[in-house]
């Protein structure tokens, strides 16, 4: 088959989504051309990224890059970003004036932030009060602005409502900040100003907090407050200040404001995103609702009640690859099923976890399978050192799996 009359699968995006999408579709039929378009010839991940709070690794070990996508499987990875796409066309524009051709398009564009609801919060003031909700330059900002702060000195941190990437990443990052703070700067205070009433794996996170940093206690390395009726409002950038609907002023010496989330901007704005900013898909093929010949996959999708992590993409992307395949070649879809697995560090021997399996009904509606999945119980010592062993292994094959 010449390459011209091959079937043309543009992937958006080289996040664990994009990535692994692009490796399971040369792995499923290799007579597929495959491009990977990624913005860097770098990615640097989010998971393990809150460790580096607690002294535990550095950003190089969390830099991965696309050579073996490209080596070992024959992924076109193309360093470009993607401009517009051309939907009735099927091309994307990109920045450098290429133009590439798909049968189908991928499109894993991962997050992009809301600056329209704190005032006086926005892209340039993130780079004072970094959300580094993306890891690279922000999160050894924030790193570098703890290790700063003076002894008794305060950290806030603002957590959005549902969605938004990674729902127990700020609850780790706090844990991650605790344990480093207890060593250096015992007399610190760690605020947690969320805008739900509840978040991921809170029992488990409170007792290690409890276990760990007092939590409970006045003497605790971590609070957490529930603004869900009382937003934040306003960002007083001179005085490091936070204002909420009611008045109430919280000042700290690192501010770090995790802004509300969208899919990202080029899904935005090819249409692909409905009223509450994310891309409404049909769970089985993870095709647009607005396009059939788009699939979209990662956090930039809404798979709820799957929730947007690494794991839930890799997931996703591997389902994605097959429905793409089937289509192409004019098959039957298989059934679809997703997995995601989520580990957190409390300690750096404190591990704890949630997992859940799910399903598609023929509707399309997506479920938890009943009785798979699951919380960690906590139980002893043993048992925590052992999921933050668990936590290393599973972020280092996933890592493989979706890069290598």
């Amino acid at each position: 088959m010449s390459d011209s009359s091959k079937p043309r699968v543009v992937v958006v995006g080289g996040g664990f989504a994009g990535a692994t999408a692009a490796k399971y579709l040369k792995i499923l039929d290799g007579a597929i051309h495959v491009s990977l378009i990624v913005p860097h010839a770098g990615y640097i991940t989010c998971p393990a990224s809150n460790w580096l709070f607690a002294g535990l690794g550095d950003i190089e070990r969390l830099t991965v890059d696309y050579r073996s996508l490209q080596s070992r499987y024959g992924v076109a990875v193309v360093t470009d970003s993607a401009k517009a796409l051309d939907l009735s066309g099927k091309r994307v524009h990109l920045q450098s004036g290429e133009v590439r051709s798909y049968d189908r398009l991928i499109l894993a564009p991962g997050i992009d932030f809301r600056w329209d609801t704190i005032v006086g919060y926005d892209a340039a003031a993130a780079e004072h009060f970094p959300h580094a909700w993306r890891a690279g330059p922000q999160t050894l900002t924030l790193l570098r602005q703890l290790q700063a702060m003076p002894d008794g000195g305060v950290v806030l941190i603002a957590v959005p409502a549902d969605p938004y990437r990674c729902p127990p990443g700020p609850y780790e990052r706090a844990s991650m900040m605790a344990y480093w703070l207890k060593q250096h700067k015992p007399r610190a205070k760690i605020l947690i100003l969320d805008a739900k009433r509840s978040f991921s794996k809170q029992a488990l996170f409170e007792t290690g907090w409890a276990k760990h940093y007092g939590y409970g206690t006045p003497q605790s390395l971590i609070e957490w407050h529930s603004l869900a009726d009382n937003p934040l409002l306003e960002l007083h950038a001179d005085s490091k200040m936070l204002v909420s609907e009611f008045g109430d002023r919280f000042s700290g010496d690192v501010l770090n404001i995790i802004p509300p989330q969208t899919a990202g901007s080029v899904a935005l704005q090819s249409g692909l995103a409905d009223a509450g900013g994310w891309c409404p898909v049909r769970p089985a093929t993870a095709q647009s609702r607005f396009d059939n010949f788009v699939h979209v996959i990662g956090d930039a999708a809404n798979y709820a009640p799957i929730p947007k992590s690494a794991f839930a993409a890799n997931s996703e992307a591997k389902a994605c690859a097959m429905a793409v395949v089937s289509l192409l070649r004019e098959q039957p879809l298989p059934e679809a099923h997703w997995l995601n697995t989520c580990y957190s560090l409390v300690a750096p021997e404190h591990g704890i976890s949630v997992a859940g399996v799910y399903k598609a009904d023929s509707g399309g509606t997506i479920s938890p399978v009943a009785g798979a999945g699951g919380v960690s119980v906590a139980k002893d010592a043993e048992a925590e050192r052992a999921e933050a062993e668990y936590a290393q292994i599973v972020y280092r094959n996933l890592v493989a799996d979706s890069f290598v």
